[in-house]
C-alpha cells in the first residue's frame, strides 16, 4: 500500500485543521512535514477579522476569510490532520451548518456585549 510515515494511507477521510477553519477531506500525498488534502466538507468555518487582533472591530485590515472550496486541496502541517472517524457530510450542507454556527456564534458574543455595556451604564449611573 501506499502509505505515509504518518500512517495515513492515500485516500483515508482526514479531519484537517487550516488557518481558523475545520476541514474533512482525502489524504492525497505527503510533502515533509506537510499533507495535500482535498477538501470534502467544512466542520468549521473560517474566523473573519485580524487574527493578531482578535475581536478589535478598529484594525486597518478587517479580514474576510472564505471557506476551501469543495474538493480544493490544501497543504497543511501534519500535526493539524488526524484520522476522521465519522460520516462525511454533504459539502454543501456542511459549508451552510458550519457558517450558520459561526453567524450564531458572533451574534451570541454581540448580545453578550451588548449586556456588558447596559450593566457597565448601571454602575456608571450608581457610582455617580
Amino acid at each position: 500500500m501506499n502509505e505515509a510515515k504518518t500512517g495515513y494511507e492515500i485516500g483515508s477521510i482526514v479531519k484537517m485543521d487550516y488557518k481558523t477553519g475545520v476541514y474533512v477531506g482525502e489524504f492525497m500525498e505527503q510533502n515533509g512535514p506537510r499533507a495535500v488534502v482535498k477538501v470534502l466538507a467544512v466542520l468549521k468555518h473560517p474566523d473573519q477579522g485580524d487574527l493578531h487582533h482578535p475581536y478589535d472591530p478598529d484594525v486597518p485590515m478587517f479580514h474576510e476569510r472564505r471557506a476551501l472550496s469543495y474538493t480544493e486541496k490544501a497543504l497543511a502541517p501534519l500535526r493539524d490532520i488526524k484520522l476522521h472517524t465519522g460520516e462525511v457530510p454533504e459539502y454543501k450542507a456542511s459549508l451552510e451548518r458550519s457558517l450558520q454556527a459561526e453567524i450564531e456564534m458572533l451574534d451570541k458574543l454581540k448580545r453578550w456585549a451588548e449586556r456588558g455595556l447596559d450593566q457597565l451604564e448601571g454602575l456608571r449611573r450608581e457610582y455617580r
